[in-house]
């Protein structure tokens, strides 16, 4: 049955994983907050890509609106020959070696974008920086917006085509960046006053014992808690990660990943139509953050 936008169609949930224009998504921090008011969300998290800028306007647009909410942020790390996501809640911004070592991955991926544009000048599909910042506007450039740029110019049918041809890891104008170790990742985490949680864990490729021994390898080294209800995994997979999770003693979270018109299928509080996050979830981050108020 259809719901009617009068129908708050996640009441009592939470989304503890979004993106605004600060890194990939589409929307501003202040419309992110308007529609997880409309969705009926009583609590929600920023967690943009390796940057904190945007915190401040959803805060504030959360308290103006009476949604709970706290410091989010999505950490690119990584494993030789696997991506690892970490999300941070509930850090300070301003801690200094959380600061360096973001400053450090940004700065990667402005010069890896570059790398990626003279790739693709290189294989005949002539993009310009001017391109893609025009498709980012105001936001952190990523692989987004160097595929909308080659959607727009013609060399790709949709972002999925230029994904597949020239973005993706192994792709011929693919380039890589610099990421912290998970490990790193944890400590700047803790540093900074906040809880670390392995993001969507079904897209770091391990599975069954080799999965829960690197998730018990990442809980020595103060791992939080762990993404087991996520846009992308199975009701196998859920069932799988939350008896680690509960087995290792870590937090369960969750959320869309919402990213806007960028994912466009994706939305707030529900993602595909079936995603619901309990409160508690949000609540037992707070548990875990001494210094958060």
């Amino acid at each position: 049955m259809n719901e009617t936008p009068s129908e708050p169609v996640a009441a009592g949930c939470c989304d503890m994983h979004l993106h605004s224009v600060f890194s990939d998504g589409s929307e501003t921090p202040e419309r992110i907050v308007e529609l997880a008011v409309e969705a009926g969300l009583g609590a929600a998290v920023l967690t943009d890509h390796d940057t904190m800028a945007g915190v401040p306007r959803f805060l504030a647009a959360a308290r103006a609106a009476g949604l709970r909410a706290m410091p989010g942020l999505e950490i690119s790390a990584d494993v030789p020959g696997r991506t690892v996501h970490m999300l941070a809640y509930g850090c300070d911004a301003q801690e200094p070696r959380l600061a360096a070592a973001l400053e450090r991955v940004r700065s990667s991926r402005e010069a890896r974008n570059a790398e990626i544009v003279a790739k693709l000048v290189r294989l005949g599909a002539p993009i310009s920086m001017d391109d893609v910042r025009a498709e980012a506007g105001s936001g952190v450039v990523g692989r987004p917006h160097i595929a909308a740029a080659l959607v727009r110019k013609g060399f790709a049918s949709d972002r999925g085509d230029a994904f597949g041809r020239f973005l993706a890891r192994g792709a011929p104008a693919y380039a890589d960046r610099y990421r912290l170790a998970p490990k790193e990742a944890i400590a700047l985490v803790r540093g900074a006053g906040g809880v670390a949680v392995l993001a969507h864990p079904a897209t770091t490729g391990y599975g069954g014992a080799e999965l829960r021994a690197f998730v018990a390898d990442l809980a020595e080294a103060g791992l939080g808690g762990m993404e087991c209800l996520y846009s992308g995994h199975t009701p196998p997979q859920v069932e799988e990660y939350v008896a680690i999770a509960r087995d290792l003693g870590l937090a369960v979270t969750g959320g869309t990943d919402f990213h806007g018109a960028n994912k466009p299928n994706i939305k707030i509080g529900i993602a595909y139509g079936r995603l619901r996050v309990r409160e508690e979830a949000f609540d037992g981050i707070l548990a875990r953050l001494p210094r958060f108020e």
